[in-house]
């Protein structure tokens, strides 16, 4: 039998989800979705379902270090995502794996608050992420009350989005990726923001509030760098992939948020 890998390869390091709405749980189901073996380090395992996020316990440091370590010592990763880190010590042990290993494209999702409200990073962590991991960035794709926090200042507008980004790239990331979800209309509006200038997407907003969209967009983008595609092109097909999961969105728990389902939105260069 080949050693060779039978498909791209790609790592998430972020925090569990037990209600499998977000986090790890629906990366690695992105990632099979784009046929993409997905690995992972976990930073966190939280109790949460469609209602609430009820208790977090953070993995110590050195433990999501050594499985950074473990994934990039065996497997060929084509990029890498992060999601919840949750404190400024994860990301400091998050930089100091990365730096030990080969560069690849690394997309930082900078999750902060859960869909529920609930806070998931402690002090420090916002100045960690743009002091350390900003500058890593092959893509920053952060929400608009995100970035707000990312740059210190209110932003609500459908301008604010474009000005958020320009600002997001030019302290350092490579590209930066602002979602207007949370703007009101019926048209969704995002903005890419790369060397090759400025890209608006749009789409037509579907109705209900969602739950795990923010991780579901930056594990498809991930995939897509893994399978070699160009960042325009990997967005590009992440926005529509995610559309499609919301399409075909569920509700399996009590409470009011609808899962995506990355499986039945299918690969996106599929049949």
């Amino acid at each position: 039998m080949s050693r060779s890998p039978p498909r791209p390869i790609a790592l998430t390091i972020a925090g569990s989800d037990s209600g499998g709405g977000a986090g790890i749980q629906t990366d690695l189901r992105t990632f099979s979705a784009f046929g993409v073996h997905g690995t992972s380090a976990i930073t966190a395992v939280t109790a949460q379902n469609t209602r609430a996020v009820t208790a977090i316990e953070m993995m110590p440091a050195a433990v999501v270090e050594a499985q950074i370590d473990a994934v990039l010592d065996d497997f060929p990763v084509g990029a890498m995502k992060t999601g919840m880190l949750g404190s400024e010590r994860i990301v400091r042990a998050v930089c100091a794996a990365l730096e030990r290993h080969r560069a690849r494209p690394l997309v930082v999702d900078p999750v902060l608050v859960a869909t529920s409200g609930a806070r998931l990073a402690r002090e420090g962590l916002v100045a960690a992420i743009r002091r350390h991991l900003l500058p890593r960035a092959t893509l920053l794709t952060p929400n608009l009350p995100e970035a707000a926090q990312l740059l210190g200042r209110e932003l609500r507008t459908r301008d604010d989005l474009g000005t958020a980004a320009q600002r997001l790239f030019d302290t350092g990331a490579h590209a930066v990726l602002v979602k207007g979800g949370h703007l009101e209309g019926r048209t969704v509006q995002d903005v890419l923001v790369s060397a090759a200038g400025t890209r608006w997407f749009r789409h037509p907003r579907l109705r209900g509030e969602a739950h795990g969209t923010g991780c579901t967009l930056a594990a498809a983008i991930t995939a897509g760098l893994a399978r070699g595609d160009a960042l325009e092109d990997a967005v590009a097909a992440a926005i529509e992939f995610v559309h499609r999961a919301l399409a075909h969105g569920f509700r399996p728990g009590r409470g009011g948020l609808t899962v995506l389902d990355p499986l039945a939105a299918g690969d996106p260069k599929g049949p």
